[in-house]
């Protein structure tokens, strides 16, 4: 999906409720999940969300290093979000920016309740994410790509860690802002839960709302990820039907190669029970 760049109009919604990309106070941007895109780690996944586009890669449970971060009891989840230089409108600086430190934490926090890390003592959980193009909302994008790569590592999840940002403006309460929304918009509120408990892991919030508007949004919130989590479920459902599938070719050739050689082994049978009767 291209990159929109926007000019600031004088309204980021008009009076029928459409906002400056075209959608609904209450729609998504389009949204794609792909997991087990990266071959050398144990686990990876692809998303686009509107025009974010991040990969994810898990490695572990891996032995620790340094030793002096290990936990006996548990695993240890590190989290390292990076921005790619070509990611923004102007080229961003290779080294990692104070946001991008504080980001990483903010990730780890909003998986970490969804992994079963007392399974796992005396390791180390790594979750690299990188964000390839930015569009406002990469944190969430990027948490939705790591909870992807950590199910497609195999580790232990009480679920899939979803995430969307809810904001206000114009006045109106909007799911899933885009860039222009984000920076230009009255308040931004991104939230990250465990859909099948409602377990909400991360809440921030920056702006101006009210009780009651605090309220619509944390509802809306929970509207989009249910929309999200659906896809991410679709996506892990999509690579174990690609497998079965795989699996399922591979057994019917099996099948057809053990026919044919026994086509063959009762052709040589009756081959040899014929030149028997000519010799007699």
């Amino acid at each position: 999906m291209a990159l929109y760049k926007y000019s600031i109009p004088s309204k980021l919604i008009d009076e029928n409720g459409i906002r400056v990309d075209k959608r609904k106070y209450n729609e998504l941007r389009p949204l794609s999940c792909k997991i087990g895109v990266l071959p050398k780690c144990d686990g990876s996944a692809y998303v686009e969300m509107g025009g974010n586009k991040v990969l994810a890669g898990v490695f572990g449970p891996r032995k620790v290093a340094p030793r002096h971060i290990m936990n006996p009891n548990e695993a240890v989840v590190r989290t390292m979000y990076r921005m790619a230089t070509f990611s923004v409108d102007e080229r961003k600086s290779p080294a990692p920016s104070r946001r991008e430190v504080e980001l990483s934490m903010v990730i780890r926090t909003a998986l970490e309740p969804a992994v079963f890390v007392s399974y796992y003592p005396k390791t180390l959980i790594d979750i690299f994410i990188q964000v390839l193009a930015a569009d406002g909302g990469t944190r969430c994008a990027s948490i939705n790509a790591a909870s992807l790569a950590l199910a497609d590592a195999g580790i232990a999840l009480k679920d899939l860690v979803t995430a969307v940002a809810v904001g206000k403006v114009g006045g109106k309460i909007v799911l899933d802002l885009c860039d222009l929304e984000d920076k230009e918009g009255d308040a931004d509120l991104p939230m990250a839960m465990m859909p099948q408990n409602n377990e909400v892991t991360l809440l921030q919030f920056d702006g101006n709302m009210s009780k009651a508007e605090f309220m619509e949004a944390i509802n809306l919130g929970m509207f989009g990820i249910k929309q999200i989590y659906k896809v991410q479920q679709d996506a892990i459902r999509a690579k174990f039907k690609d497998i079965s599938e795989g699996v399922a070719e591979s057994e019917i050739e099996e099948e057809r190669e053990l026919e044919n050689e026994r086509e063959k082994e009762r052709a040589r049978v009756g081959k040899r029970e014929g030149e028997g009767e000519s010799d007699d």
